[in-house]
């Protein structure tokens, strides 16, 4: 299931990140691809280890954290520290998986990839081409969203980057390792809360139904998480 979380970032912080960025040296992409996608990856990132790549990944966290649609949809364990890519001059990345695990940099931890997400940072009308094409049991999904916004998506997917013709395509990427392995499970929850939010809205916290199905909620996440 994909899901689009609008507003992750402002316009403003959009700005910021830009600005810093056009300050920093960009590297090979190649560099956190494993090797068979290696072969089909053309695009830039920003160094893991520079300064700046950790002060935006923070902002993105702390965004994250406060943003009710992607705690639903994500149910999120743990989360691989954002990096930042770009693209252009008809740079692409091919049909490929994302690594089942990956390490968190800086430390032996590792994450399983349950979800991957990328945050846009350039307005679809800065550049050509470079639709994220996410494959699914439904058929093929083209995404190219509004700077800010993010699409969160299985890591199973087959999914690619069309090559960029023409101006420049920067995005934040990471994944997630939720608390409910499985996406189906997963997304029955997503439904059930956002369900529960309606109804609340409508007939307030205290509402009968509203706490049956509040307590049906949490008794799932008893019985699928996994911690």
């Amino acid at each position: 299931m994909l899901h689009h979380i609008p507003n992750v970032l402002s316009k403003e912080q959009v700005q910021y990140f830009r600005k810093e960025m056009a300050q920093v040296e960009w590297v090979n992409g190649k560099v956190t691809a494993g090797t068979l996608s290696a072969s089909v990856k053309q695009n830039q990132q920003l160094p893991e280890d520079h300064p700046l790549t950790q002060h935006l990944s923070t902002i993105i966290l702390e965004a994250l954290g406060q943003h009710p649609l992607f705690l639903s949809a994500a149910i999120p364990l743990d989360i691989i520290p954002p990096l930042f890519n770009r693209y252009e001059n008809n740079e692409a990345f091919g049909f490929h998986v994302d690594n089942s695990i990956r390490r968190i940099r800086g430390s032996n931890e590792r994450l399983r990839t349950d979800l991957s997400c990328t945050v846009f940072l350039s307005e679809p009308e800065e550049y050509q081409g470079g639709e994220l094409v996410v494959e699914d049991t439904y058929g093929y999904h083209e995404v190219k969203l509004p700077a800010g916004d993010m699409i969160l998506y299985p890591s199973t997917s087959l999914h690619e980057v069309t090559p960029v013709t023409s101006g420049c395509r920067v995005a934040s990427f990471f994944w997630v390792q939720s608390m409910i392995r499985d996406d189906a499970e997963r997304h029955m929850l997503f439904n059930l809360d956002q369900t529960i939010q309606n109804l609340r809205i409508e007939l307030g916290d205290q509402h009968a139904e509203v706490i049956k199905l509040t307590n049906l909620y949490h008794n799932l996440i008893r019985k699928w998480a996994e911690l």
